[in-house]
């Protein structure tokens, strides 16, 4: 099978199953898992943050930021097609006790303009706002990378606001790859950073969230609550420090490998790219080729190629490590003699 539903679909590498087989391990509830210690210390000097955790998944990571920053009853601004409102289960809400107020947004970009609308002022009826929530790049828009100006003019308002910026970074290292931006210069416009190791880079389970000791010191607490405190951690840090040290700068071959994909598409009558593709997500729409999304993934799937519906007409490929460009010619091919 031909796998584009997603990069969370990759196996790890022989050198990341050697550094778990290999790890040095304790138990990470006390911080005595010098692996765990290791890849926390190196992400937060990536980020540029004072302190990083270890965290089981983007969601949690995502949740435990909601969770630290805010108090029941208050607003959480975000963008209304954003990972944390969309595809997390309500768990602010659940879990927090917050309420989403989504803006919608350009390409995944809020305007600042609508952003400071959105901030609450002084008023019995009002929640209070408790946090604004970024995502870069933007899964829903096809990946799109939310444009540093962008999140500078939002950052400023912000904190003449005095309200906190998260971002959900999930995969923030694309964005550095596709601009060459340092993911430093993105975190500097957070006050917390949550990214995923097991997407493009590869590891085989976990993110990192990222703040001041003071932050982390309190989603430290939010993380046994939420029941992933962790013993022998090491095993499954190994791989992240294996994918932090020698997978961010192939994350370009991922984006040569869409941008094919997508040029081949756009040339195959009935079909139409979606988005403008600027790192490893492509979205395609089927109406005019006689395919519902359902429809098209089935017929791909009995070709041995796999990807996920997006909308009743709108796929999604999502280019990996694993993907080749000989994979990529052959989903052209036969892509193209399902259509035609």
């Amino acid at each position: 099978m031909i796998d584009l539903r997603s990069d969370t679909v990759t196996k790890p590498t022989e050198a990341m199953r050697k550094a778990a087989y290999e790890a040095e391990v304790g138990d990470d509830v006390y911080e005595e898992d010098t692996t765990v210690n290791k890849l926390e210390e190196r992400a937060a000097e990536m980020l540029g943050k004072e302190a990083a955790l270890f965290v089981t998944s983007g969601t949690q990571g995502n949740q435990m930021a909601v969770l630290t920053h805010c108090k029941p009853g208050e607003e959480v601004i975000l963008e209304q097609d954003a990972h944390l409102f969309v595809y997390e289960g309500a768990s602010m809400s659940a879990l927090a006790g917050v309420q989403p107020r989504t803006i919608k947004g350009e390409r995944g970009a809020m305007s600042p303009t609508d952003v400071a609308a959105a901030i609450r002022g002084e008023d019995i009826h009002f929640p209070e706002t408790g946090l604004i929530c970024l995502e870069n790049t933007h899964n829903k828009a096809g990946g799109a990378i939310l444009p540093l100006e962008n999140m500078k003019t939002i950052a400023q308002i912000a904190r003449e606001d005095h309200v906190p910026i998260h971002l959900d970074g999930a995969r923030l290292f694309n964005a550095s790859a596709a601009t060459g931006i340092a993911v430093e210069r993105y975190a500097e416009l957070a006050d917390t950073v949550q990214f995923c190791l097991s997407k493009g880079l590869g590891a085989p389970v976990g993110s990192i969230i990222a703040g001041s000791a003071d932050f982390i010191k309190k989603a430290r607490k939010w993380r046994k609550r939420l029941g992933g405190g962790l013993r022998q951690a090491g095993i499954i840090a190994a791989p992240g420090l294996v994918a932090l040290n020698t997978m961010t700068e192939r994350l370009v071959d991922d984006h040569h490998h869409a941008e094919q994909l997508a040029a081949g598409l756009a040339e195959i009558d009935g079909l139409t790219v979606e988005n403008e593709v600027e790192t490893n997500i492509i979205l395609i729409n089927t109406k005019q080729a006689g395919y519902t999304a359902k429809q098209f993934l089935d017929a791909l799937k009995e070709e041995g190629i796999l990807a996920v519906p997006f909308g009743p007409h709108t796929v999604r490929f999502v280019t990996n490590y694993h993907i080749t460009k000989e994979d990529i010619d052959t989903v052209l091919i036969k892509v193209n003699q399902l259509v035609n």
